[in-house]
């Protein structure tokens, strides 16, 4: 079997390679690459490997990018530190979705399942099962965030979020009671991941509202349009153009 390691974090590469040969060495890994654009490269001139080990954060964005850039037949063994991805991940030829630190044993059953399907291809049972089992996980998501306040630690329930924005490199949530600003640790690319899709809507690329925050939706002459929350802001929250369609989409819900 033919396998590459696709991960940016050295000594977790590492160790994966360690344990997959540990596991099976009749496994060869062909090649290791810690980017989108590497991982692309070697996928458009190169065969097919019979799996990928592919971490879902990149040194260059989150790998699912790859997807759109590269026609992809190998079964995928993802590895992430982060959950929130499953089912995502599920859709695109996913064997198993695995936490990091990745244990011996899950990562032994995963390997046997991959050898299993390959035999004699995905029954219906399994795939249903498989689904529901990743879906399950995919559905926790972030219930509460930790504040940034001197060298105390504060956190704020997600349920009492208005909205979040970004300004600069730091990204900030507004309490919907006291209507104030708070550092988090997190970028809105990740909390887009973490957030109930049903409750937050990224409205640009700078803000992310909350659907009972909103009591009012203007159309502005620009096609943009203005979104007003029940308390007052500091910044013009507009849904940008290309985000307009998806926004009324997710209103009515």
């Amino acid at each position: 079997m033919r396998a590459i390691v696709v991960e940016d974090e050295e000594l977790a590469a590492e160790r994966l390679v360690e344990l997959v040969k540990s596991i099976d060495p009749s496994i060869e890994i062909a090649a290791q690459f810690d980017t989108i654009a590497d991982t692309v490269r070697f996928l458009k001139t190169e065969k097919q490997p019979d799996v990928i080990f592919l971490d879902i954060q990149l040194a260059d964005g989150r790998s699912f990018e790859i997807f759109e850039k590269a026609a992809i037949d190998s079964p995928i063994i993802f590895i992430t530190a982060y959950d929130q991805y499953a089912l995502k991940a599920f859709k695109l030829n996913s064997i198993d979705y695995l936490l990091k630190p990745v244990q011996k044993e899950d990562l032994r059953l995963a390997l046997e399942k991959l050898k299993k399907l390959t035999r004699k291809g995905l029954q219906e049972d399994e795939l249903i099962l498989l689904k529901e089992i990743i879906q399950s996980k995919g559905q926790q998501y972030k219930q509460r965030l930790v504040i940034k306040a001197g060298n105390k630690i504060q956190f704020k329930s997600v349920e009492e979020v208005a909205y979040f924005f970004a300004d600069g490199k730091e990204a900030y949530l507004v309490s919907k009671k006291e209507n104030r600003k708070h550092l988090i640790g997190y970028t809105l690319e990740e909390l887009e991941n973490m957030l109930n899709p049903k409750e937050f809507f990224r409205i640009s690329r700078k803000f992310i509202v909350r659907a009972d925050a909103i009591v009012e939706v203007k159309g502005l002459i620009s096609s943009k349009l203005e979104v007003k929350l029940h308390l007052a802001t500091e910044h013009e929250l507009a849904v940008s153009r290309e985000r307009a369609q998806d926004f009324k989409n997710w209103l009515d819900q």
